[in-house]
């Protein structure tokens, strides 16, 4: 068995996870082979928590066909007609996108996506920006190092935990200035401050609408042959924040399971619907891996890695001089 680093590990085991290729509502992890406009239809009406995923760019990756922007919104519009029966009153949908560049223009597919989302009645509360180090160098344009994660609501009475996600406090020790019956007492939190809508997620600060989060590249623990892979963290701020203890997570694209994954690491129930079959076997055996405990993975939180400049491959090349 191929040995993993320490701080790869999920901590513990999970053998009491079931696990099925059909909906079934004492599932831990459900897996839908096929389209999800189609599998989907398992799923009762208002059964999930929360929808998060990456969908296709429109990029022609191995499991895409590049087509006009009319085509792909066509292509997409019968799974999120799914995705609004099965989300649940309060419950959050989190559509993670990039840009499509067409002819060397880059469309914002975010921008393109809020209407319609809008139009069905979601209400936007976040449209945060993951910011990564690593990705496509451009030539002719500036080199892109971000994607939009946007968070809409179904309805105004929605899931939202501030306590897992608080920051703590710049001046905790802050007190009331204002004459009254609070006048010099603590001012703020003892668990911490409301973070903003502005969130830098290094360590434990939420307070920048960056996320800076490393992109699932070569040396990414978590790499498997997928070629647009979601970190795990980045999933996992938001089922904190979205969602309760056994909520049923879904991901219409699930790809390996990273979603997946996340939630079940934090005691949810999750859903994926996956086209290809080679990415559900790989998904299968990263549950696995978590079931047992050696499942590779970037810790929560964990700062990203700086180089100090000793590093031979931080060094100037002696060609370049």
């Amino acid at each position: 068995m191929q040995k993993f680093e320490e701080q790869t590990l999920f901590v513990g085991k999970n053998s009491d996870l079931k696990v099925t290729d059909h909906y079934d509502v004492s599932s831990n992890a459900v897996f839908l082979l096929g389209d999800a406009s189609e599998t989907l239809s398992e799923l009762p009406d208002g059964s999930v928590k929360l929808v998060i995923t990456s969908p296709p760019y429109n990029l022609n990756k191995a499991y895409e066909t590049n087509k006009s922007l009319d085509e792909y919104f066509e292509t997409i519009k019968p799974v999120v007609d799914e995705i609004i029966r099965v989300l649940a009153d309060g419950g959050s949908l989190c559509w993670q996108v990039g840009n499509y560049v067409d002819d060397g223009e880059v469309v914002p597919l975010d921008m393109l996506y809020y209407p319609y989302f809008k139009s069905r009645g979601l209400k936007l509360r976040n449209r945060v920006i993951w910011h990564f180090d690593h990705g496509l160098h451009a030539t002719k344009r500036l080199s892109g190092r971000y994607e939009v994660l946007l968070w809409f609501t179904k309805g105004n009475n929605y899931t939202f935990n501030l306590d897992p996600i608080r920051v703590p406090s710049k001046y905790p020790g802050k007190r009331n200035y204002k004459p009254g019956i609070n006048y010099g007492k603590p001012s703020g939190n003892p668990l911490g401050k409301n973070p903003s809508d502005i969130w830098k997620i290094l360590v434990k600060d939420w307070e920048n609408l960056l996320w800076d989060i490393p992109n699932v590249k070569a040396n990414h623990p978590e790499k498997t042959l997928h070629p647009c892979q979601f970190p795990i963290e980045l999933v996992e701020r938001c089922v904190l924040a979205f969602t309760d203890e056994n909520d049923l997570v879904l991901d219409p694209f699930s790809g390996v399971g990273s979603a997946m994954l996340a939630a079940l690491k934090l005691n949810r129930r999750a859903v994926g619907c996956e086209k290809e079959i080679s990415y559900i076997d790989i998904a299968k055996t990263r549950v696995t891996q978590f079931e047992n405990g050696i499942l590779p993975y970037r810790q929560l939180g964990k700062p990203v890695h700086k180089p100090t400049g000793n590093e031979k491959v931080s060094q100037r090349p002696i060609e370049w001089d």
